[in-house]
């Protein structure tokens, strides 16, 4: 039978601000950072297992606690995306309109809106009258509606 070590386990996730000490870090797309169960390497080539409970997003600065005791602080990393702005909110509402309704992931911003870069819907709202720009940031998409669970009963 074949065995491979035991990695530590990331069984609980310490929420930004509410922790401090990580004896490492861990650099993440969105994607990456939406998960449940999958083995990782730390930024510093420490590998375990994030073992939660269920399917979560992991925020910029949480803590990942392992059992054995290691504390691994996650990190957004930058991706590439559009950053669209309008000339007034009118205009920025309906470009929001346009994304939700083609089921896009979109970050709110004070005045204006991310989301992942694609050049047909670049492409697209310019024809609405926006402005958009490629930017490098993290994304960090608002959960929507069902983030919590639904139910159709």
């Amino acid at each position: 039978m074949w065995l491979t070590p035991s990695l530590p386990r990331a069984r609980a996730v310490l929420p930004a601000g509410s922790w401090q000490g990580a004896a490492d870090s861990i650099t993440l797309d969105f994607d990456a950072r939406h998960r449940r169960r999958m083995r990782m390497t730390t930024d510093g080539g420490v590998s375990f297992l994030l073992d939660l409970a269920e399917t979560r997003i992991l925020e910029d600065g949480d803590g990942l606690a392992c059992d054995n005791g290691l504390t691994i602080t996650v990190r957004a990393a930058d991706e590439t995306l559009l950053e669209v702005r309008c000339d007034s909110a009118t205009e920025l509402a309906r470009v929001a309109y346009h994304l939700g309704n083609r089921h896009l992931s979109v970050q709110v911003l004070p005045n204006a809106l991310r989301l992942r870069d694609d050049h047909v819907i670049a492409d697209m709202l310019r024809q609405l009258g926006a402005q958009v720009v490629t930017v490098r940031a993290p994304f960090t998409p608002e959960s929507g509606a069902y983030a919590q669970g639904h139910s159709h009963g």
